[in-house]
């Protein structure tokens, strides 16, 4: 163990700090740290950056919304997922009408590339 010259270790005056800290500053900590390690993975899944990334899921959330507004489209049956501003669209409409309205109102949100529509009408 090392001692410094004011006599105190290293190890002895972390310690002290941490006892210190609040133990629910310790989980958010461990909290935030574990969900940037998570982006990062998703980030280098998807090869894009992590700008590309943040607007992908700002696309996509976007396109939900719509969705919930608008009332004609089921919301819980279609999937939406956005990489690099193409967004697809998957799941089940009730009819044609409801699939075309899904993309219509995906390719209205800003900063939307195209749209690939695979959802299957199931009536």
């Amino acid at each position: 163990m090392m001692i410094f010259k004011s006599g105190v270790s290293p190890c002895s005056t972390f310690k002290q700090a941490a006892a210190l800290i609040n133990p629910r500053a310790w989980l958010l900590a461990a909290s935030l740290g574990l969900s940037v390690m998570a982006a990062g993975c998703a980030v280098l899944r998807d090869q894009q950056t992590v700008g590309a990334y943040v607007d992908d899921v700002t696309l996509t959330t976007s396109v939900k919304a719509k969705y919930i507004e608008d009332k004609t489209v089921d919301t819980a049956a279609i999937k939406v997922e956005t990489l690099n501003g193409e967004v697809q669209l998957s799941g089940f409409a009730k009819s044609q009408a409801e699939k075309s309205q899904a993309e219509r109102l995906a390719r209205q949100v800003s900063g939307v590339k195209s749209v690939r529509n695979t959802l299957v009408v199931r009536p």
